[in-house]
Parts: C-alpha cells; sequence; structure tokens
C-alpha cells in the first residue's frame, strides 16, 4: 500500500533501528526531501551532556541515560514537521514505544547483522562514542542485542525497509512511497 507522506495523519517520522543502520544518513536525506527539520537523538544528548555517550554512561551508568533519552523523546514528540533518527535502544522501555507508536510515523531500517559488524568495525565513531552494550566482542554483542530487540521494533514499525545494498536515496524513495517491504 502507498500513501502520500504529506497527508499522512501523524506529522511526524521516527527512524528506528540498531546502530550503524543509517538512520542519521537516511534521516537527513528523507528531511531535506520533505523541507522537515532533522533531529537526531544522540546528537542532542551528546550537546546536553557535554560530552559523548560513551563517557557519560561509564559516569552515570545505562538506566540514566534511558532516561534522559526518554525525556528526549518525550520533547521531541511534541514537535511536528521532525525526522528524527532514534538511538537503537530507545524501544527497549515500554513507554518509549507508546510515544513512538502515538506520535510518529515509525520507519524501521532493518540490517543483517553480519552488514551491522561490518559498519561498526569500519566505523571511527563506533571506536569513540557508542558504548559497548554488554562487555561482549562486537559479533557476540550484536548478536545478542539484535536478537533482544529485533521484536521490539517490529512491535512498534509501520514500515519496515531492508537496507542491506541500498544507497540512502533508495531508502528515502522506499520511506516516501511509504512501501511495508
Amino acid at each position: 500500500m502507498t500513501r502520500d507522506i504529506k497527508k499522512y495523519s501523524k506529522h511526524s517520522i521516527a527512524i528506528i533501528g540498531y546502530r550503524a543502520t543509517g538512520k542519521t544518513t537516511v534521516g537527513k536525506v528523507v528531511a531535506r526531501e520533505l523541507g522537515w527539520t532533522f533531529l537526531d537523538m544522540d546528537d542532542l544528548l551528546i550537546q546536553r551532556f557535554g560530552m559523548t555517550i560513551s563517557q557519560w554512561v561509564s559516569i552515570n551508568g545505562w538506566e540514566a541515560f534511558r532516561n534522559k533519552e526518554t525525556e528526549l523523546l518525550r520533547e521531541c514528540a511534541t514537535m511536528e514537521r521532525v525526522v528524527l533518527a532514534t538511538g537503537g535502544g530507545v524501544i527497549e522501555r515500554a513507554e518509549n514505544r507508546k510515544v513512538l507508536k502515538e506520535n510518529f510515523l515509525v520507519v524501521w531500517l532493518r540490517s543483517s547483522v553480519e552488514e551491522i559488524v561490518d559498519r561498526l568495525s569500519r566505523d571511527e565513531k563506533s571506536l569513540t562514542h557508542r558504548p559497548s552494550l554488554t562487555e561482549r566482542g562486537l559479533l557476540e554483542e550484536v548478536w545478542t542485542v539484535y536478537a533482544l530487540r529485533e521484536p521490539l521494533y517490529n512491535e512498534v514499525a509501520e514500515v519496515i525497509i531492508e537496507v542491506d545494498k541500498r544507497k540512502p536515496e533508495e531508502i528515502k524513495d522506499l520511506i516516501l512511497g511509504v512501501k511495508r517491504l
């Protein structure tokens, strides 16, 4: 089914997915095409913290981080005409899943575990800014966390796009066509 995104009943888009699936890159392209504001939750939190998420989590812990993330999501939900790139774990809290479903067209950028591991291993930002989620090796961490999050992503996603081997422009076109793949 295809709908005109501009006539969709929700006035903002949230892009969800695991780390390194292209949420920021694609979100910027979609926002530019629509003439909407682009927001990246991780970037906003880094600005507010005055340090990387990895540094902040090492000082304050994951629970405190998730609390700040929830506050920011609630704030973003009050805005209109926003394309929001969420953090990969925002869907872990039931409250956040509810906020996403009620306020955004939720697009899940789904990627294979192998592709995620490849992207993370090549991404300098991952090495310095993204804290370990499990203290395990990269491959084991991605498999473990992805298995826990996949049903949660699926629960809130209204649009699911397989992103492996797709360019940001193609993904943008799929989002704006609102096709469930």
